[in-house]
């Protein structure tokens, strides 16, 4: 049955409010597709500056945390990027010699439990719970966040076909709805009111039993205010691969190039078919403590997988082939540059759970599948 004509326009004001995160560079080639929720809020400066301004206060306060446990990264040489990009427009190429002097990376991702310490020493709010509402992988949540959401986008994006409106329209579209989010371009994120660190899956969801997971729900403002009072900062992307590596070179994984060595599971990634059918072969529909699966070659957990990770990098496709070092990214932007992918990647869809992979979101968003761990110059103080 053909839908009427308000119907159609309905339907097209919520193809765009529940697909939400169409990625560039969403082309339909396996593996290019956005799982990392690039669908970013409006960037705003004033908002970098608030958090800037809170690191500023923090800092200067006394307030140092240390928090988790960091290991010395030697310096060297490594071979950054590719000369064989998986996912062209990420900017994975080209392969560079790239120098870097010794620092400390956090041996975990900040879990929820530091996160929270964080919370109560400061009184911080996160931006997601500023904004009231954060992106949620449908997969996640309960069926009444879903019907929530589903009721709340037809009366916003619907209300202009007046109040006459059926009550039979309104079941055709629901009916409608199924369809739509199949052809939306990444149907799985829904913005859910009352997601937050502390509530990943919307109100009804708790950390309660996952204090050793991942923060998530946090923004790159977000990361940088805690890195601050922790007394660190937030790695640059180069720091970050290189640390992923764990001194391997040319290497698709912090491990190697065999994602299953000898069958064994190395990281938290989608098992199965993408979207609909997680098996968690890995053991983990969502994400997995901080401190699951075996170490890099520098004692790094989870550097690729689990969550995506923050960097302190502006975003930027294009790279020089020279030798470089230090190299900090361009100095400035509308995008961060994050890494390592996520508990949603899969090679046919989301082929980032590589060293060389990266992505990209405004300083102010955040998700279900993003977090970060922290780096430093010199020794952490006295925890």
């Amino acid at each position: 049955m053909a839908a009427p004509t308000g119907l159609c326009r309905c339907l097209l004001s919520l193809l765009l409010g529940v697909g939400i995160t169409a990625a560039a560079g969403t082309s339909g080639t396996p593996g290019t597709g956005d799982c990392g929720c690039s669908a970013g809020r409006a960037a705003g400066d004033a908002r970098e500056a608030a958090a800037r301004r809170y690191s500023a206060a923090a800092a200067g306060s006394g307030l140092s945390a240390g928090c988790g446990p960091m290991v010395a990264i030697p310096a060297g040489v490594f071979t950054m990027g590719t000369h064989e990009p998986e996912i062209q427009q990420d900017g994975e190429g080209p392969a560079r010699r790239v120098h870097i002097g010794s620092f400390y990376m956090d041996q975990y991702e900040v879990s929820n439990q530091e996160f929270e310490r964080f919370v109560n020493s400061t009184g911080y709010i996160t931006e997601a719970e500023k904004f009231g509402d954060s992106f949620v992988f449908e997969g996640l949540l309960s069926e009444a966040v879903k019907a929530d959401i589903h009721q709340a986008y037809f009366i916003n994006q619907c209300s202009s076909l007046g109040s006459g409106l059926e009550e039979e329209k309104l079941s055709e579209i629901y009916v409608y709805l199924p369809y739509m989010d199949k052809v939306a371009a990444a149907p799985w994120w829904l913005p859910v009111k009352g997601a937050s660190w502390k509530h990943p899956e919307g109100p009804d969801s708790s950390i309660s039993s996952r204090m050793e997971h991942p923060v998530l729900h946090v923004s790159w403002n977000d990361a940088v205010a805690f890195c601050t009072w922790a007394g660190k900062r937030l790695p640059t992307e180069a720091e970050w691969e290189y640390a992923c590596r764990g001194g391997l070179e040319n290497r698709l994984f912090p491990w190697g190039n065999k994602l299953q060595p000898k069958g064994q599971h190395y990281a938290n990634i989608w098992q199965g078919e993408f979207p609909t059918n997680n098996t968690a072969e890995d053991g983990y529909k969502g994400t997995a403590p901080v401190s699951a699966f075996p170490p890099n070659g520098y004692g790094l957990y989870n550097m690729v997988g689990n969550a995506w990770e923050w960097t302190s990098d502006w975003w930027a496709v294009h790279h020089s082939p020279q030798d470089l070092h230090n190299p900090k990214g361009p100095s400035s932007g509308t995008d961060r540059v994050k890494k390592g992918g996520s508990y949603m990647c899969h090679k046919s869809y989301c082929y980032r759970y590589r060293c060389a992979a990266r992505s990209q979101n405004t300083p102010d968003s955040s998700a279900s599948n993003l977090g970060f761990r922290c780096a430093a110059d010199a020794a952490p103080g006295p925890r």
